[in-house]
């Protein structure tokens, strides 16, 4: 069984090759475009050992709006230190919102931040 209670997330977009271009920097990974009728998607790459949940960037100009004021989504740095990461969200056209700071000396530390789309993100580091 599932432990994880998120099944996807869609992050909306107004400009897909932007917001691709964003996220591939910033997180260092690749994103698959699929392009449904109206609906573009760049769809996250799923977790190798099937742990954690996977989504997508989302442009669809009728049913989609990126916001500062909705759900907040936390993406685990890869690289284990979430200062790398959030040391390429400026120059990728994001916006650092609270930089590196320490929620706990058990649970780690976060950082929150818009993407290129004015959607507010969050990242989560153990160091």
């Amino acid at each position: 069984m599932n432990n994880n209670v998120v099944g996807w997330f869609e992050i909306p977009v107004t400009n897909m090759d932007r917001a691709i271009k964003f996220y591939e920097e910033v997180f260092d990974f690749k994103l698959s475009r699929h392009i449904l009728g109206p609906i573009d998607m760049a769809w996250f790459p799923a977790m190798e050992d099937g742990h954690g949940t996977s989504g997508s960037l989302v442009y669809n100009e009728r049913a989609y709006k990126p916001s500062m004021d909705g759900v907040l989504i936390y993406f685990t740095a890869q690289s284990g230190d979430l200062s790398i990461e959030l040391g390429k969200v400026e120059k990728s056209g994001g916006k650092i919102l609270l930089p590196k700071t320490q929620i706990s000396a058990e649970v780690g530390y976060m950082a929150l931040l818009t993407d290129s789309e004015g959607n507010r993100i969050a990242l989560h580091s153990a160091k």
